[in-house]
């Protein structure tokens, strides 16, 4: 990420286009765009090229660049799950893992980082009914090595919001879900974890389907939007778009209730089941 998000500053000062870029190494804008965002591997003949284009001439800092190109095409842990990872979904951990905030909007189920084991499994198998019990359980402990990262030295900020139904949907039964909101109360003590719940008289109507904007420390890397279909999953980057989801975000988190009501919400919620 860091690497693409440089290229992308030295692109932008020369004043050269993606599609310029993306013919001067046989490639596409696209392909720039994929670079640019850390979603494809780095070929140290393409760097070089750009490199040029940009104007690096320095041998250091071209040779800073190119051990930069070895560095970010190490395998990352969650490479070792790519038999149950779609390509589509690789490229989300390896940002999530980069991210300094997460913002994200749920109207179906509890994020992935903040799911019990139980639950998770109960999520999985029913999306993927005809997965082997083997690849259900690849999933579910790629996604609870995945929560470690809240806990992690200098991990991120999750904001997340609820609409309540995903609250009293049953997934996997009353004693899964009662056990997830358990997990919910424990997990949103932590600083770096904030919960919010829309309730049902607001619906969520800033929004309506599920999102999630990954935010980065180095002031070069542009905010990115994720959107997930039934086939794969869209990455938006272009800064009208992410506005347009950042405001989104904003209006949900006015109708929520507060963190600290939410967390109200929760051991009600809980007593009932």
């Amino acid at each position: 990420m860091v690497l693409g998000g440089q290229l992308r500053r030295l692109r932008e000062a020369s004043g050269i286009s993606r599609d310029q870029a993306g013919y001067s190494i046989r490639g596409s804008g696209s392909k720039i765009s994929r670079i640019e965002l850390g979603r494809v591997g780095f070929k140290e003949r393409d760097i070089a090229d750009l490199l040029t284009l940009y104007g690096v001439s320095d041998p250091a800092e071209r040779q800073t660049f190119l051990d930069m190109v070895k560095q970010s095409n190490q395998p990352g842990w969650w490479h070792r799950y790519s038999d149950v990872l779609p390509g589509w979904f690789t490229d989300y951990v390896g940002l999530e893992e980069s991210t300094s905030r997460i913002q994200t909007y749920e109207v179906q189920f509890v994020p992935g980082l903040l799911q019990t084991e139980r639950y998770a499994r109960a999520v999985t198998t029913r999306g993927l009914p005809e997965a082997t019990a083997e690849e259900i359980d690849r999933r579910v402990v790629l996604r609870m090595q995945r929560q470690k990262l809240l806990t992690s030295s200098g991990g991120p900020k999750l904001w997340a919001v609820l609409d309540e139904s995903v609250l009293r949907r049953p997934i996997g039964g009353t004693d899964v879900l009662r056990e997830q909101i358990k997990h919910l109360l424990e997990v949103t003590a932590l600083k770096n974890v904030s919960l919010q719940i829309v309730p049902f008289e607001f619906g969520g109507s800033a929004a309506e389907s599920a999102f999630s904007i990954l935010r980065f420390a180095e002031p070069e890397l542009p905010d990115i939007v994720y959107l997930e279909h039934l086939c794969g999953a869209l990455y938006l980057d272009k800064p009208d778009e992410v506005e347009m989801y950042s405001k989104a975000a904003h209006r949900l988190a006015v109708e929520a209730r507060t963190p600290e009501a939410s967390r109200g919400m929760l051991s009600t919620l809980l007593k009932a089941l």
